[in-house]
């Protein structure tokens, strides 16, 4: 497999040496986070006004291809604080004192940032909808109240980023960065997925949590508060990388399958089987596409939010249906947790339910269609610029 910008065959070994008892167990991936960390990689994003790599979009994109190959539940864990020290290098909207304080932490222990948006009534917002969770004004700071749903990582989050709604006369909505381990926050184990086990996507209920005035990020009228979809494209586009690469690595189980299994009756590797031939070149076509789909699209998009959201969609596909194939292709065997096949086949069934789900984001492609078509229809009824000329003549 390519060796993705920045991370070393070491890394990505030691996240898969520790994946197996992570997704048996369910615990926090300490193992694979420390790795991360110490190979500098939850930072390689941060700007370089700030002393950082400034690392692009695409290359973290590499990045988290390269983790998911080792355990893609450590990949999603880190990208969650990748992605963010992207946004700030992008936006500047953390409070500089603030910020500047996490960077100083990340240089003793793991900094791990992650949102905390969705709700239970609420659901994603990626679906429309502001939030419940209040952030009560105090005589020092803010006080937060509220229970989020699917905080990846949740056991193992320096802070949560909560977003919450002001008690003010005229509310606001905006993100609260709440350390973990404050009076007042507690983590609902039920996170009992089929894949993606060791993310310990939890629920997390906040009860009067305090933290300072000034730890808040882009307070805003709630009219402007919508998860904006479209400009979130980009983004998790480059997440579905991480499932690239737990594909990748399903599809070097299978080769490998394939090379050391010599039934007696055949004599010789069913590698050499035509079988087998075929069913290797199907999972190329898929897997490899995947990744040429993915880094095309983050390459040559040039902003545009329906050719990185058709994209991934068209990689998520691939990836799930590639792994099927390698599962169904190796029969019993690929069941069996003993060649982790099954492990990869379960992580990817994750790949197009992170936000904006599968069927929001074929209905955003579908309404892009529909006014494609309408504006071609009313360019078709205005009179031609020389057609014009003739009646003024």
């Amino acid at each position: 497999m390519s060796q993705d910008l920045f991370v070393t065959d070491d890394t990505v070994r030691a996240l898969a040496d520790a994946a197996p008892d992570a997704d048996r167990t369910g615990a926090f991936p300490w193992a694979g986070i420390q790795a991360v960390h110490h190979a500098g990689l939850l930072e390689s994003t941060v700007a370089s006004r700030y002393g950082g790599r400034g690392s692009t979009l695409k290359q973290a994109a590499q990045i988290l291809a390269a983790l998911g190959r080792g355990d893609p539940s450590v990949a999603l864990i880190s990208a969650m604080t990748i992605f963010n020290h992207l946004g700030q290098a992008a936006k500047s909207h953390w409070p500089e004192h603030l910020y500047r304080r996490l960077l100083d932490e990340s240089r003793q222990r793991p900094l791990l940032l992650n949102a905390a948006r969705v709700e239970p009534e609420l659901g994603s917002p990626a679906r429309g909808g502001l939030p419940a969770t209040l952030a009560r004004r105090t005589a020092s700071g803010w006080s937060i109240t509220g229970r989020k749903r699917f905080v990846t990582g949740a056991h193992g989050l320096t802070h949560f980023l909560v977003w919450a709604h002001t008690d003010e006369a005229s509310p606001r909505v905006g993100t609260f960065v709440v350390p973990n381990g404050l009076a007042g926050i507690e983590v609902i184990e039920n996170w009992k997925s089929l894949g993606m086990r060791a993310t310990g996507s939890h629920d997390v209920q906040f009860t009067d949590v305090e933290i300072p005035a000034e730890d808040v990020l882009e307070l805003v009228d709630p009219s402007v508060a919508q998860q904006d979809n479209r400009g979130h494209a980009a983004i998790s586009l480059a997440l579905t990388a991480l499932y690239l690469g737990a594909a990748e690595a399903a599809q070097e189980v299978f080769i490998r399958f394939a090379h050391e299994r010599v039934p007696t009756n055949l004599g010789h590797p069913i590698a050499r089987t035509e079988r087998f031939l075929t069913l290797s070149g199907e999972i190329d076509l898929l897997v490899s596409g995947a990744r040429q789909i993915i880094f095309g699209a983050l390459e040559n998009s040039h902003g545009d939010a329906e050719q990185m959201i058709r994209a991934r969609l068209l990689a998520g596909r691939q990836i799930r249906d590639a792994v099927q194939i390698a599962v169904r292709g190796i029969g019993n065997p690929g069941l069996n947790a003993d060649i982790a096949l099954e492990r990869h086949f379960r992580d990817v069934q994750s790949v197009l339910v992170h936000a904006p789900q599968e069927d929001t984001s074929v209905t955003m492609l579908g309404r892009a269609a529909f006014d494609r078509w309408q504006r071609g229809q009313a360019d078709q009824t205005k009179p031609s610029a020389s057609l014009a000329l003739l009646k003024t003549a």
